[in-house]
């Protein structure tokens, strides 16, 4: 039986890491201007609520992207992202979007 030469990534599993950080970071500076706008007063019962599903839902994302950059890192080649994890990832990115207009309107 012969080996399996072990593959050489290159930098990609490095820059797909640093994509989930600046991905990470964006998604906190979102989630602190919705926290910026509670302390502006001028936020609406509905705004207050958008605010703090934002709260959630960047919790969530936290949580997505902590997960698949420490997957990224595990191993020399990483599996691929699973449909669950991406779908995750993108409902949070939505939820995010439409919590910001439930707070501006």
């Amino acid at each position: 039986m012969t080996a399996v030469p072990e593959r050489d990534p290159g930098l990609q599993p490095e820059r797909t890491r640093l994509a989930w950080r600046r991905t990470t970071l964006t998604f906190t500076v979102a989630a602190v201007l919705a926290a910026r706008q509670v302390a502006g007063g001028d936020l609406s019962a509905a705004g207050f609520v958008a605010v703090a599903l934002s709260a959630l839902v960047w919790l969530g994302f936290l949580r997505v992207a902590h997960r698949r950059v420490h997957a990224l890192g595990a191993r020399p080649r990483p599996q691929a992202l699973s449909a669950r994890t991406a779908l995750t990832a993108v409902a949070c990115t939505v939820a995010l979007a439409g919590f910001a207009v439930a707070m501006v309107v």
